[in-house]
């Protein structure tokens, strides 16, 4: 069945249901929602001129006009649907939880703030034909409305128990739609665009139903200019990751029939390239596209809204309700391979505005937040074997990065295709040092203060084992890694780092002091106090977890990154796929192998890599639900801020690794050439 198809049959039931709420919203509209108290008819008119919009668009898609969408029919739409919700507008939009409250009120303000971002969340659904959320979410508004037409009646508990009964009754719709989306390519509403549509005219953009901004039409036009052999080029890159990822780890492609891409709009001649691959290896796509330009203050205001409805009971109902969905597609799920990603890097770095407005998960909350991403982790594990997938991930630059966008794009691409027998050459000359230590000691320079000791998992037979993995150009593109999962107990100290970039959320003066392996204490310079500072990290590195173990140790050998960082003054805007290359880096959260422990893997020169598990992670053979995090933050300290790296042996004789910002490994000075010439 074709994701057309799906979309007939499912809408058969909604349709009637659709007419007849529009109705109404179209009433509320023309009479100015002249029914409830005035404070509240500016909101209720712009909302229910929101969905009238969005009832247009699914017509136009269900009918099949909405393919033949020209540039200004995109652009016009783009502006009236993200307008409010993009800066400088933002700042006095009822999506704003700042502006939403001051208008409407503590009580009501925060509900009806969460109500506009979900209304706007909706229009890709509508954009390929599926009435059901226009008509679900147009039924919610019209309920809610009728509460503020019995003012008498209203309260804030009675708002809370329609949103929660809404996302209650309607929770088989929204998994069943998150999982088969995953695993299922018959949903090829975005392969299709990218395979069929003309992708030298722009109109395609807007026909996802996502936000079109400067990166994405830029990007679009910029790729417009590379030749077939170019383009083919950046995608035999990515998809030969994928492929030897496979490879290298001992697992079998051919068991799989589809993979996930991750892609930014705008990227669409690079995917269509990368889809021809990815066919020719037997593998059909599962399409993922994301907006880079939607505001980042916008998601990150309503990144709890689920708060309003969280509690044990829904939380359970979900799962259930996952179980279900995945059970009904056991046979189809294990055919999932894994994501393949492309990242993208250049847009300012973000530090957010906390607004105390915006609504927080209660501690309550939080710690179910943390039980229900580690049962659905388990879950998608139980079906889709962790041991059987695995992924790659690619990164580029967009235009938001400046002026010399054309220059760095080109100097990533040069940075995606180094010589990865080079580096695997010198990285095993600084594996067989690092083989050898007990404890590696690593030291910052200057103003930063790190000061710590990481514990190496000790080998029983040298000869054919190694703690260290050597990290070439496959699953994590740039080349350029060595890592480890350290031994928790005696790993401690101090990491420091002056600025860095995480989860596309900035920290200032990032420090966090280790105790056998584990957070102990943690601070930022953000914000002006002190829980402020902590909360952040609590929320975004922590993810309120009370502490997090050190699941990595890495040594980053890309200097020609680094060079490329510097001599553009970029380094803040690099993703931390690039940027962990750069430095030594150290993760907070699961290893690299979570849930691929026990599939022995070996380096190039045959030793097997034995340092795969931690204290912590070695749990899942007892109680699997205490053995993983479900994140993994990478935190790097540039050369530039890097004092030593010290591999310390268990009679106290020490080699050094790094002095000074320099590798001094003997064979590895060619790492230092790039740094060096950046003082010519």
């Amino acid at each position: 069945m074709s994701y057309r198809e799906i979309c007939a049959h499912t809408n058969e039931e909604y349709w009637e249901r659709l007419e007849l709420v529009m109705e109404r919203i179209a009433a509320i509209s023309e009479d100015g929602a002249a029914s409830v108290k005035e404070r509240y008819r500016g909101y209720f008119v712009e909302m229910a001129e929101l969905l009238q919009v969005m009832y247009r668009v699914t017509e136009s898609a269900v009918s099949g006009k909405l393919a033949t969408m020209t540039k200004e029919w995109g652009e016009r739409l783009n502006r009236r649907m993200f307008l409010d919700v993009q800066e400088p507008d933002y700042a006095d939009s009822y999506a704003n939880p700042v502006c939403a409250t001051e208008r409407l009120g503590r009580e009501y303000g925060q509900i009806l703030c969460a109500l506009d971002a979900r209304l706007h969340g909706i229009l890709p659904y509508c954009m390929e034909g599926d009435i059901r959320y226009l008509c679900i979410y147009a039924e919610l508004f019209v309920e809610i409305f009728n509460c503020f037409e019995d003012a008498a009646e209203l309260n804030e508990r009675e708002l809370k128990s329609i949103l929660y009964s809404f996302m209650h009754d309607y929770t088989e719709v929204f998994n069943e739609q998150a999982i088969s989306r995953l695993i299922d390519p018959a949903y090829d509403y975005q392969t299709q665009i990218v395979l069929k549509a003309d992708l030298k005219d722009s109109a395609y953009l807007y026909r996802y139903g996502l936000y079109v901004g400067k990166d994405e039409l830029e990007s679009s036009r910029f790729l417009q200019t590379f030749s077939e052999e170019q383009i083919q080029a950046m995608a035999d890159t990515f998809t030969e990751g994928y492929r030897i990822g496979f490879e290298t780890s001992g697992k079998d492609i051919s068991l799989k029939s589809v993979v996930e891409i991750r892609y930014p709009i705008g990227f669409e001649r690079m995917v269509r390239a990368a889809v021809r691959n990815f066919e020719k290896i037997g593998l059909k796509p599962v399409m993922q596209p994301y907006s880079i330009s939607l505001n980042k203050q916008y998601e990150y205001d309503h990144k709890e809204d689920a708060g309003l409805w969280m509690d044990k009971a829904f939380v359970e109902r979900s799962l259930e309700v996952d179980r279900s969905v995945w059970e009904k597609n056991k046979k189809q799920a294990p055919s999932y391979g894994g994501p393949a990603v492309i990242d993208i890097f250049g847009m300012e770095p973000f530090a957010p505005k906390q607004k105390e407005q915006r609504i927080r998960y209660t501690d309550k909350q939080q710690s179910l937040s943390v039980y229900f991403r580690s049962q659905k982790s388990q879950l998608i594990n139980q079906y889709i074997h962790g041991k059987e997938r695995s992924f790659t991930i690619i990164a580029y630059p967009v235009p938001s990065i400046g002026e010399k966008f054309a220059e760095i794009f080109e100097q990533t691409v040069r940075i995606n295709t180094l010589d990865y027998m080079l580096y695997r050459d010198m990285q095993q000359k600084i594996i067989d040092v690092l083989d050898t230590a007990d404890t590696v000691h690593i030291t910052g320079r200057g103003s930063n203060r790190t000061d710590l000791y990481v514990k190496i998992y000790p080998l029983s037979n040298p000869a054919h084992e190694t703690a260290f993995e050597n990290c070439v150009a496959d699953v994590n593109i740039p080349v350029g890694e060595v890592f480890t999962s350290p031994v928790l107990k005696g790993t401690h100290g101090k990491l420091h780092v002056s600025q860095v970039y995480l989860n596309e959320l900035n920290y200032e003066n990032l420090e966090l002091d280790f105790e056998d392996g584990r957070i102990k204490d943690y601070i930022c310079t953000n914000f002006e106090s002190r829980e402020e500072n902590r909360k952040y990290i609590e929320d975004n590195v922590l993810f309120h977890h009370q502490t997090l173990p050190m699941g990595e140790f890495a040594i980053g050998t890309n200097t020609t990154a680094y060079r490329m960082a510097r001599e553009y003054g970029i380094a803040d805007k690099l993703p931390i796929l690039i940027a962990e290359k750069t430095g030594p880096h150290f993760a907070v959260g699961d290893t690299c192998y979570t849930y691929d422990e026990d599939n022995m893997t070996y380096n190039p020169d045959g030793k097997a890599i034995v340092a795969r598990d931690n204290e912590i992670s070695a749990l899942r053979r007892e109680d699997v639900s205490k053995a993983y995090f479900n994140c993994h933050t990478d935190i790097t300290i540039p050369y530039d801020e890097l004092g030593k790296i010290t591999a310390i042996r268990a009679d106290g004789s020490t080699e050094d690794i790094i002095a000074e910002g320099r590798f001094v490994v003997p064979g590895t000075e060619s790492l230092n050439e790039p740094l060096d010439a950046m003082k010519e």
